[in-house]
């Protein structure tokens, strides 16, 4: 039995498998309908509208629809797209025990305890026939899957066969299929026709108990006791019964009469189900005696039994269209396969033809077939097409054992050898022992033709074996020791292998090479040299190693595993790149024309991964494939019928990637413009490998290139973005950066653009322009703005014009002041600077720069590239010129910024010209920086600095935590303002200090020298490697915070709710600076973070209670009630119910009291719950029901034994949202608020904005 799913749950009566989902319909004792989806395990939806068990359901065969029917005598039709029941079916008198949809007609079948079996259109919603003649309870009832009949079991002893041509006849053509069918919804749901949810009534045609449209054919009697199940056989007259009796009976139909064929003994209990399999000539059954058996049913023999220790099972379903088949038991259902479905197959070079060729075991032989001459024969699927290549017999291989399983497991040809053709075929039988079968033979003789089929030469039971030469192979035998074999299969040589620590032996081989091979022992595997007699390489492989697959010239090597990957240099076995996929991996193949591209096939999808890390989608799958070969964009593969497809595949993502990590620029140039490789994936993607000049090439919105631009500092790009947008914002935004990275002159150029003028004048101070320093002083005279003239004044040491603008402000005695310290005799101490040189015009070196990948590396260059020269040969300040300011015509003409005489923001203005016209200012021309017309010289050499350790740390991670170990507090906090809805950071200040404390220390050096820093790194980063990844020291692990947890709830335990308070809080809040290794510590940390806030929120809640005043007992009692709602440990629960009983009690609240006694009776609280809790809360529950009166109101419903109350966290009073009361959440702890409260600060994490729309808490890469 191959498992593939096993659920849980109350005992499951019914079972239907959907024809083309992964989806299984589980019917339980308890009345619920679940849905799971079996390939991943997890339940998705459920139904619950059934009063009792539920022994029947059944999924329609193309609507989105399934079928119910229960014990409460309810026939219930489902459409599980909406969610619902879209309509119920009455008639039946008692139990329900089967439904069925018909496969092609609008038909339900039913089987019910009422000794009836009913058949109902579902679309006219009505009983069409009643199917009497049962004089017990009917048990089954199933259409047959292609003629017009019905079978049935009874606990009579009887089997019947109904045939329904007559109804067929009467009601499909004339009434279901003509009026009928127009009452269906596009969905299956319900149609134009107002017809009531319960359609019981009979068809026109149809009399209750004498009807003639279906009528018995067949009546079996051979049973001894009550028969409880019978379905056909899909193609075979064939039907199999079971019953009571413990017998599984076969019987077959024929013209006017039916009899036993044979009778199968073995169930010790009841047989509750039995089919026919689908795929093969065997019979299932299951029973109550805890087994599933499975016969032959061509010798009608058991060959099998399943066994569950304490579990009855009730139910068996097979799916319509391939293997699977479930049962469902006292304690849940399990999905199982019987036999292995995977194709054996081994692609090979040579065999006497032309390309490479596949070798495949098939229905018993041996055939080895030539792919690359293989023709086209059918259209399985878009863009998938069936082929037959010419195809050789070789050989004759074993027979199975049983008609269950085929014990072939494996196919392994010789890759060694260009001459002769090697094959070894492996078996595994049912005891798990393994043995091999040698074939050989001489390409010639493949290419003449082989007159008779090869011999095989039998190996002895083996646990592996592997082609290690052109004539020789290695065994792995039983008894650990390692065999070199010969092409007769003779022993040569026979040593001990090598053992990895802590391992007891190897438990497989693989093929590893020339004189090489792979030794596997638990997830460690070996590379074995036989000539010299060593390990050459290991690796430890996380969840085990199924299947090794090499690249053709044996550079890499692939382990595939249940669910991991990993790729590994096939020298020393050196791991390269591993990944996890949450479906089962199937299989994997190396791209022969792409070296390093590793394509796999998973349950639903192809993907590939590349060994530098890697990897991606390349389309969904309808099914299951094999991959035998990819190689120029197209795919070769297997299904699991063993026919052969070949489809093609867009494989230009990782071609990209490819030429990208390999530096091939033209290649990369080429896909960017045939493969059309665009969107947020692959900017996002070049932006992480460091190559935005080409994730420029994908953006054409002049922001989005811009925000591009500006992130990886290309100032020159953002340029012409800004022009493009001409928003203040983004004018700002680029002076900034301009600024950061010393580009004097665009900040020159951004901040008159800006009418910047403060900062204009103060980079022209640092620059130590002096000259523009006097035109911005006779601008600001100019403007009428003293102030501006009196800092431009200080600026240049102007002591005269300061003195001159006080006075002209009417502040003369400091005039007066000023006149007499500039004619002291130390004045010149009062004097600024003299600049020594000027950089008004000399740029910041840069020390990276980003070679051009392309010629036409951005896109907008060419087209900005006028304005650009154009913009260089201007002046940066117009307006400016050499004359003296007196000969201005036109002074005062620039005023205020918002003056008319201003270019408004909605006209087109050059950069330029920023500030106006020249007439307005009346200035001169301003002297041009000098534009020589030679190229100036490039230096070549580029200085490139060793990368710091705070920056390692953000190169592929950027979690706040590593932000904070950065230095980088302002991003930290940005960050957590998008992710949680910051607006209070001063809870963090010491957190955020020990963050960055604990990821530093210091060294001593030698005296008089300064101290080395070092970082604290994590135990897997390597620091000394230049390039390697590194991750700083985490502080707030899970493990750290689980024991803050721990200490919380002692506090709480003792009843230190202040104490209490402050570590929950303190928890809650360094939650946001936690990083989590897996998502097993991903889902901790979310749930630390509602544990938190419950008690942060029930802590409150107490330390509130007691701060109150004595007179305010109904408030106080009102919040010891509120206090019990909250969800808390169940030994903290009981503790709150216990106080809170004593509080009503003591104040006379007995109605109250008595609530928290029921409460504390009824709930479960495991070990805290001892008897004497249990005699208290009994005699206070006895006298409250005495005098049951409340001496104090309080909001709270003392009937209610399950409050689920909202409370505002705020107020602390309900919110009762029934009632319209709108409420609003915090976007971090979850607390609850009224909507007044929105925008304001939570109190629960005193951190993050009530209310806000946020990304939410990452606790680790994505």
């Amino acid at each position: 039995m191959l498992v593939k799913c096993e659920t849980k749950s109350n005992r499951v009566k019914g079972l239907s498998f959907h024809p083309k989902q992964t989806w299984i319909l589980a019917s339980l004792h308890n009345g619920s309908i679940q849905l799971w989806d079996y390939r991943l395990g997890t339940l998705i939806d459920k139904f619950e509208e059934h009063d009792g068990p539920v022994r029947g359901v059944c999924f329609h065969r193309t609507q989105p629809l399934f079928v119910s029917g229960g014990d409460d005598y309810k026939i219930k039709v489902w459409n599980y797209r909406l969610r619902r029941c879209i309509f119920t079916l009455l008639g039946h008198l008692d139990y329900i025990r089967t439904v069925q949809f018909h496969n092609e007609y609008p038909w339900i079948v039913s089987a019910s305890d009422d000794q009836t079996v009913r058949i109902w259109n579902w679309q006219s919603r009505s009983c069409i026939a009643v199917l009497t003649g049962h004089n017990h309870y009917v048990m089954c009832a199933q259409f047959h899957p292609t003629q017009d009949l019905v079978v049935s079991a009874s606990l009579d002893q009887t089997i019947r066969v109904w045939d329904t041509t007559g109804l067929r006849d009467k009601t499909v053509s004339i009434g279901s299929m003509g009026g009928g069918g127009s009452m269906m919804g596009p969905m299956g749901g319900l149609g134009a026709g107002n017809r009531g949810g319960a359609g019981g009534s009979l068809g026109s045609g149809a009399d209750m108990f004498g009807t003639t449209d279906a009528v018995v054919k067949y009546v079996l009697e051979g049973h001894e006791r009550g028969v409880n199940w019978a379905s056909f056989h899909p193609t075979m007259p064939l039907i199999v019964s079971g019953s009571d009796d413990r017998l599984i009976k076969i019987w077959r139909m024929g013209d006017g009469k039916a009899w036993e064929v044979d009778t199968l003994r073995g169930h010790f209990n009841n047989v509750s189900a039995v089919f026919f399999s689908t795929k093969k000539d065997l019979i299932i059954s299951d029973s109550e005696d805890r087994t599933i058996r499975v016969w032959d049913a061509t010798k009608r023999v058991a060959i099998h039994t399943f066994r569950r220790e304490n579990d009855r099972f009730w139910i068996l379903a097979v799916h319509p269209t391939n293997s699977l088949i479930a049962a469902g038991h006292d304690s849940g259902m399990v999905v199982f396969k019987l036999d292995r479905e995977r194709p054996v197959f081994a692609l090979g070079s040579g065999s006497g033809h032309a390309g490479q060729s596949l070798y495949l075991a098939k229905d018993g032989y041996l055939t080895v077939q030539n792919i690359d001459q293989a023709s086209s024969r059918s259209q399985q699927q878009p863009g998938s097409t069936e082929i037959t290549p010419p195809s050789t017999s070789l050989a004759t291989l074993r027979r199975p054992p049983n008609a269950m399983v085929s014990s072939l497991r494996s196919l392994i040809v010789n890759p060694f050898s260009s001459t002769d053709m090697n094959a070894i075929v492996m078996y595994v039988d049912q005891q798990g022992v393994g043995s091999y079968d040698l074939y050989s033979c001489t390409n010639a003789q493949l290419t003449q033709g082989l007159r008779d089929p090869l011999v095989a030469k039998e190996g002895t039971s083996c646990n592996g074996a592997c082609f290690v030469s052109r004539n020789r192979l290695a065994v792995l035998h039983r008894d650990n020791t390692l065999g070199l074999y010969n092409l007769n299969n003779e022993l040569v040589k026979k040593f001990e292998p090598p053992v990895p620590k802590n391992q007891s032996n190897v438990e497989a081989i693989y093929q590893g090479g020339n004189n090489k091979v792979l030794l596997r022992s638990g997830e460690v595997v070996q590379l074995f040299d036989f000539n010299a007699r060593s390990v050459v390489g290991e690796i430890t492989v996380a969840g085990g190693v199924r299947y090794v697959v090499w690249s053709k010239n044996m550079d890499y090597v692939a382990f595939l595993g249940k669910h991991n990957i990993t790729l590994a240099n096939g020298r020393n076995l050196e791991l390269l790149h591993s990944l996890h996929e949450n479906v089962r991996v199937k299989s994997g193949v190396w791209d022969e024309t792409q070296p390093g591209v590793f394509v796999f096939t998973t349950l639903s999808h192809i993907k590939y991964t590349i060994v530098n890390g890697d990897y991606g989608i390349i389309n969904s799958l309808s099914n299951v494939y094999y991959l035998c070969r990819v190689s120029k964009q197209t795919v070769v593969y297997l299904d699991r019928e063993n026919a052969i497809h070949k489809r093609p595949f867009n494989n230009a993502e990782y071609c990209f990637k490819m030429a990208l990590w390999q530096k091939r620029y033209d290649d990369v140039k080429r896909w960017i413009k045939q493969a059309r490789i665009c969107g947020n994936v692959g900017i996002g993607y070049l932006k992480s490998k460091g190559y935005p000049e080409v994730a420029l090439q994908f953006v054409d919105d002049p922001l989005t290139r811009f925000n591009l631009s500006l992130e990886f500092g290309h100032l020159d790009e953002a340029l012409s973005c800004a022009k493009r947008i001409d928003q203040k914002e983004v004018w700002n935004r680029l002076g900034k950066e301009a600024l950061r990275q010393g580009n004097v002159q665009m900040v020159e150029m951004v901040y008159q653009k800006t009418r910047n003028l403060s900062g204009l004048s103060f980079l022209y101070l640092c620059t130590g322009n002096r000259d523009k320093l006097k035109k911005m002083l006779a601008i600001a005279k100019k403007r009428n703005d003293p102030m501006e003239r009196f800092n431009t004044a200080m600026f240049l040491g102007d002591v005269e014009e300061r003195v001159r603008v006080l006075a002209e402000a009417g502040q003369l005695p400091l005039a007066t002041i000023m006149a007499n310290a500039g004619h002291s005799e130390k004045a010149s101490l009062l004097q600024p600077p003299v600049p020594l040189t000027k950089a008004a015009t000399t740029n910041w070196p840069l020390l990276m720069s980003m070679e051009q990948i392309f010629d036409n590396k951005w896109a907008g260059v060419e087209e900005a590239a006028p304005a650009d020269e154009e913009h260089q040969q201007q002046t940066f300040l117009p307006g400016f010129d050499d004359e003296e300011e007196e000969n201005a015509p036109n002074a005062g003409g620039f005023d205020a910024w918002g003056d008319d005489a201003l270019a408004s923001p909605d006209e087109e203005v050059d950069v330029g010209n920023a500030w106006g016209s020249d007439e307005d200012l009346g200035l001169g021309d301003l002297d041009l920086p000098a534009a020589s017309s030679e190229a100036q010289p490039v230096d070549e050499s580029v200085v490139t600095p060793g990368e710091g350790y705070a920056r390692r740390w953000l190169r592929n991670r950027k979690l706040v935590p590593d932000l904070i170990a950065a230095g980088d507090f302002d991003e930290a906090l940005a960050t957590l303002q998008r992710r949680i809805g910051l607006i209070n950071a001063a809870p963090l200040k010491p957190l955020f200090e020990e963050i960055y404390s604990a990821t530093r220390c210091s060294l001593p050096a030698l005296p008089l020298e300064p101290s080395i820093g070092l970082p604290v790194v994590t135990p897997s980063s390597k620091l000394g490697v230049p390039g390697a990844e590194i991750e700083p020291a985490g502080l707030f692990t899970v493990q750290f915070l689980l024991g803050k947890l721990r200490e919380g709830h002692k506090l709480t335990t003792m009843g230190k709710f202040r104490d209490s308070l402050d570590v929950f809080r303190y928890v809650l809040q360094a939650c946001t600076m936690a990083t989590a290794a897996n998502s097993e510590e991903e889902a901790q940390l979310t749930e630390f973070i509602e544990v938190c806030s419950q008690y942060v929120q029930g802590m409150r809640l107490e330390t509130n209670r007691r701060e109150l005043p004595h007179d305010q007992v109904s408030r106080s009692l009102e919040l010891s009630a509120y206090f019990t709602c909250v969800n808390l440990q169940p030994s903290h629960h009981l503790l709150t119910l216990r106080a809170a009983m004593t509080q009503n009690f003591k104040a006379h609240n007995y109605l109250t009291a008595a609530n928290m006694a029921r409460r504390l009776m009824l709930g479960n609280f495991g070990a805290s719950k001892t008897p004497e809790v249990v005699n208290q809360a009994r005699k206070i529950l006895a006298v409250c029901e005495q005098r049951g009166t409340d001496a104090h109101e309080i909001n709270f419903d003392s009937n209610d034994t399950d409050p689920k109350l909202i409370i505002c966290s705020r107020t602390m009073t309900v919110i009762n949202p029934s009632r319209g009361e709108a409420l609003v959440r915090c976007p971090y702890c979850n607390a609850n608020y009224k909507a007044q409260y929105a925008g304001s600060l939570c109190d629960v994490c005193q951190l993050s904005e009530i209310g806000a729309r946020v990304l939410g808490v990452q606790f680790r890469p994505l």
